[in-house]
């Protein structure tokens, strides 16, 4: 109840920062600094004309050099702990219980609370990206990709122009496993998209575990992520392969309420709404209530909003409302956040959970926040 209280107050401050849209002249700054200061926290999917990118930092990928084909598979099933008595003793199997991977997720939301030098103040909105962009391989016809292999940390994946800035995502998430060895990238990667979304005031997302990572020769083809300079039928084609309805789509695309476009990645450039680490579904209420127009700059064709010039919208995101079947859900979800929350995380986990053969019985876990 408390956390709900904590929701409810923030989003009214939200909103009651958010300018009556004339007259505001500063996107997101006014309301992503209440953010950080109530909540100490604060992009789905970019490329090159790919859904939302974040700015990559200077550096290079050496953390991860490490990484390599002997890591692969390493998963909680695999890792073992010696018993006390030295190196005589027999090796045990360490089965990972709620109570683990909840420290896991623990130590992602204080990486999250202690790391907010990014962006819009948060990491959150790229470690949500990266375990979408993880997941939205997925072909059900051939029943290859998808979130269980964690192939993007070889090339060529690592290189889809649709991955462009991810490295920031998964460098944030190295000290994590390397302070729990025994979780596979593919497992916490999704962990890190769950707990980004719950401690950005999102709903709560069930987990389960079992993923285990491959090597790269599993990694799949470039162009199955949404390309966000293309309408409808595009975004169709793209969804209907993973296995989608047009209900789920639009329920997923609400994750554009988070993070921002960026030139050097994407092409494109600007967050769709003024508060980026936070969930609402002020996504849905902005594409319907705003009046957009083409952006007269050199990038790629995008839109921004009339009063204030400072939100973007992609091609893709307009289809949302030019389609008729598109726009019926469009028009639910902006009318009710509850509902938007409700399809939002069903359609998530399922997202999430995409080619993973779980085995009968596997255990759902559902995490506390950090505050709670």
């Amino acid at each position: 109840m408390a956390s709900s209280a904590s929701r409810q107050l923030f989003r009214a401050a939200t909103r009651a920062a958010a300018p009556a849209r004339r007259g505001f002249t500063n996107s997101s700054s006014s309301v992503n600094a209440s953010a950080r200061a109530a909540f100490r926290q604060g992009s789905a999917g970019a490329g090159r004309r790919y859904y939302s990118s974040e700015a990559p930092k200077s550096g290079g990928s050496s953390t991860l050099l490490w990484v390599g084909v002997g890591a692969v598979g390493v998963g909680a099933a695999a890792y073992y702990l010696t018993q006390n008595g030295g190196a005589a003793a027999a090796p045990k199997a360490f089965k990972p219980e709620f109570k683990d991977y909840q420290a896991v997720y623990n130590e992602i939301a204080k990486r999250l609370q202690e790391h907010d030098e990014y962006d819009d103040g948060s990491y959150g909105p790229v470690l949500v990206r990266l375990a979408w962009h993880a997941s939205g391989t997925y072909d059900k016809e051939s029943g290859t990709g998808g979130s269980n292999g964690a192939t993007m940390r070889f090339a060529p994946e690592s290189n889809h122009g649709a991955n462009a800035g991810l490295i920031n995502a998964r460098n944030f998430l190295e000290p994590v496993k390397a302070k729990f060895p025994w979780i596979s990238y593919s497992d916490l990667w999704i962990l890190g998209g769950v707990c980004s979304i719950q401690e950005m005031m999102g709903p709560k997302i069930p987990y389960r575990a079992g993923r285990a990572d491959r090597d790269f020769n599993s990694c799949t083809p470039d162009g199955r992520l949404p390309d966000a300079a293309q309408g409808a039928q595009h975004v169709r084609n793209i969804f209907y392969r993973m296995g989608f309805n047009d209900q789920e789509i639009v329920a997923l695309a609400g994750a554009h309420a988070l993070g921002r476009c960026h030139t050097q990645n994407s092409g494109f450039d600007g967050p769709w709404t003024f508060s980026p680490t936070v969930l609402t579904n002020d996504y849905y209420k902005l594409l319907l209530g705003s009046k957009w127009q083409w952006r007269k700059w050199d990038g790629p064709k995008q839109y921004e909003d009339k009063e204030t010039k400072t939100l973007m919208m992609l091609p893709a995101d307009m289809a949302f409302i030019e389609d008729k079947t598109f726009k019926q859900t469009v028009e639910k979800y902006a009318a009710d956040n509850d509902l938007f929350f409700k399809d939002f995380s069903a359609v998530i986990v399922k997202l999430f959970e995409l080619g993973v053969p779980f085995p009968e019985k596997t255990e759902t876990f559902v995490f506390k926040n950090l505050d709670e």
